[in-house]
C-alpha cells in the first residue's frame, strides 16, 4: 500500500500552486509534486527551489508535460477555463487521475465528453468544487441528513463577491470576458450551484434568471478621460475602485496590510511596492474599471425548482463591503441560517431554544473557501490512497452544477426565460452562442 501519493501541476499559479501544490507543507507525508508546466520561468524556479522538484520535470505548457510518460498518480489542471478539456482528456489516456479546477468547461459538450472519457478510463476525476469539502458546508449536509428540519421547502443562498475582489478578477482580471473564460455565474458561482444541488439533495428539473452588467461600462465613468487611475484621473480620491486603493492600502488586499498573496502576487510575483506601481502603471490592473473590455455580468438572480418540490433563489452581486457567502433553509419543523464568514449556523427548531454552533475558526484571511481547499486536498491524498470511499466531487455529481449555471446564463440572456433541464442540450447552447 503507498503511503504518499505524487501529482504533477498544469498552470502553477494562485490555484495551481498557492492551493492545491502548497498542501504539500501541510502534509509532506501525503503529497509529493514531481512535475509542473507552467510559462513563466519564475514560477517554475518556485517549482525547484519551493518543493523540490527536478528541474527537467519543469516544463513550459502541458503539451511538453503530456509528452512524456507518466509521470505521476494525478495531474491537477488549474490552467485557464478553455484549456482545462484539451489536457484533461489526453491526460486521462495517460493514466493520470485528475484534479480539475471549476469549471469543467464552458462547453457543455466538452464537460460531457469528459464524463465519458473517464469512464472509458477508468480514471477519478476531483472536480474543485472546494465548497462541499469546507467544515461549514459538511456541517449543515450532516444536519439536514439527520431530518432535523423535516421536509424541505425553501433555500436562499448569497455570494458575495466584494467589490474589489470583483474588479480585480472580473473587471480587469482574467475573467473579465466570457468568450474568453466563461460566464460569471459559471466561472464564480458553479460552486454555488453545486453545493445548492447537494443540500436540496435532489436534481434542478427548471430555472430562470435575471440580472447583467450594470455598473462597469463607459457611460458610468466619473472622469471619461481618464483611462488608468495613476494618469490623472480626477475622480480617484473619492473611487473605491481605484487602483492604488486595492492594491496598496485595503486591508483585505493590499500590500501595506502584510499581503504579499492574492492578489497582489496576480500583478507580479514577488510583491513590493516597486514591483505593484509597475504593474498598476503599465499592466492591466490599472486600468480604470469603466475602460475595461470586460462583458461578465455584475450582478445575477436564479431561481431554481427541484424535483423533490423545494424552491431554491441565488444571488450574486459584486457590489458589497465583504467577499462570503450565506445560507437560509426552511423545512416543516425549524429553519437554519449559516454565515461562512462568521463560520456560524444558527438552527431554530419550532417551539425549541435556538441552538447556535459555532465552527472552527478560519485563520486565513481569505479562509480557502472556507478551509475547502486544504481539506479538499487531503480527501484526495485519502481517496487515492486508500481507494476506499467515494469521490465527493465526481466528474459525475460536477456536471450537473454545470448545467444549472449554463441554463441559468441562457435564461439571464433570454430576457429571464424558465429554462427546462431536462430539455437542455449541448446543441441548444450551441445554437445560441452560449
Amino acid at each position: 500500500m503507498k503511503h504518499f501519493i505524487t501529482a504533477a501541476v498544469c498552470g502553477f499559479g494562485s490555484r495551481g500552486k498557492d492551493a492545491y501544490a502548497s498542501y504539500q507543507h501541510l502534509a509532506p507525508d501525503k503529497l509529493k509534486l514531481v512535475a509542473i508546466a507552467d510559462p513563466d520561468p519564475e514560477k517554475r524556479d518556485a517549482a525547484v527551489s519551493e518543493y523540490g522538484v527536478a528541474p527537467a520535470n519543469c516544463y513550459q505548457n502541458g503539451e511538453e508535460l503530456l509528452q512524456q510518460p507518466r509521470l505521476a498518480d494525478v495531474l491537477i489542471i488549474a490552467t485557464q477555463d478553455r484549456d482545462h478539456i484539451r489536457y484533461a482528456l489526453p491526460a486521462l489516456e495517460k493514466g493520470y487521475h485528475l484534479l480539475l479546477e471549476k469549471p469543467i468547461s464552458p462547453s457543455l459538450e466538452e464537460c460531457l465528453e469528459l464524463r465519458k472519457k473517464a469512464h472509458e478510463c477508468g480514471r477519478i476525476v476531483i472536480v474543485c468544487h472546494v465548497l462541499r469539502y469546507a467544515q461549514f458546508y459538511q456541517t449543515i449536509h450532516e444536519l439536514l441528513q439527520k431530518n432535523i428540519l423535516g421536509p424541505l421547502h425553501t433555500l436562499e443562498a448569497t455570494e458575495n463577491i466584494a467589490y474589489w475582489h470583483y474588479a480585480h478578477s472580473y473587471v480587469r482580471g482574467n475573467w473579465r470576458r466570457s468568450e474568453d473564460s466563461s460566464p460569471l455565474i459559471l466561472a464564480k458561482s458553479c460552486h454555488d450551484m453545486d453545493i445548492i444541488r447537494w443540500l436540496v439533495g435532489s436534481p434542478c428539473v427548471s430555472l430562470s434568471s435575471y440580472g447583467g452588467l450594470s455598473w462597469f461600462k463607459p457611460e458610468n465613468a466619473p472622469d471619461p478621460e481618464a483611462k488608468r487611475c495613476l494618469s490623472g484621473c480626477r475622480c480617484k480620491e473619492e473611487c473605491p475602485y481605484d487602483c492604488e486603493k486595492i492594491y496598496l492600502f485595503n486591508k483585505k488586499s493590499g500590500y501595506y496590510d502584510n499581503n504579499t498573496g492574492w492578489p497582489c502576487n496576480v500583478l507580479t510575483n514577488h510583491p513590493t511596492r516597486e514591483t505593484l506601481y509597475e504593474a498598476l502603471r503599465n499592466g492591466p490592473y490599472g486600468r480604470c474599471v469603466y475602460q475595461c473590455d470586460n462583458n461578465v455580468a455584475d450582478h445575477q438572480t436564479v431561481n431554481m425548482l427541484f424535483e423533490n418540490g423545494v424552491s431554491a433563489s441565488f444571488v450574486l452581486s459584486a457590489f458589497t463591503e465583504g467577499c462570503y457567502r450565506t445560507v437560509r433553509i426552511t423545512g416543516s419543523f425549524g429553519e437554519l441560517e449559516g454565515n461562512l464568514e462568521e463560520n456560524t449556523i444558527h438552527v431554530r427548531i419550532f417551539g425549541k431554544p435556538e441552538q447556535l454552533i459555532s465552527l472552527d475558526p478560519i485563520s486565513d484571511r481569505f479562509a480557502g473557501h472556507g478551509g475547502g481547499d486544504a481539506r479538499m486536498m487531503e480527501y484526495l491524498c485519502n481517496l487515492l490512497l486508500s481507494e476506499d470511499q467515494d469521490a465527493l466531487t465526481s466528474i459525475d455529481a460536477s456536471v450537473e452544477s454545470h448545467v444549472m449555471a449554463m441554463a441559468a446564463e441562457y435564461s439571464r440572456l433570454h430576457g429571464g426565460e424558465s429554462v427546462s433541464l431536462t430539455d437542455f442540450t449541448a446543441e441548444n447552447m450551441a445554437q445560441q452562442n452560449i
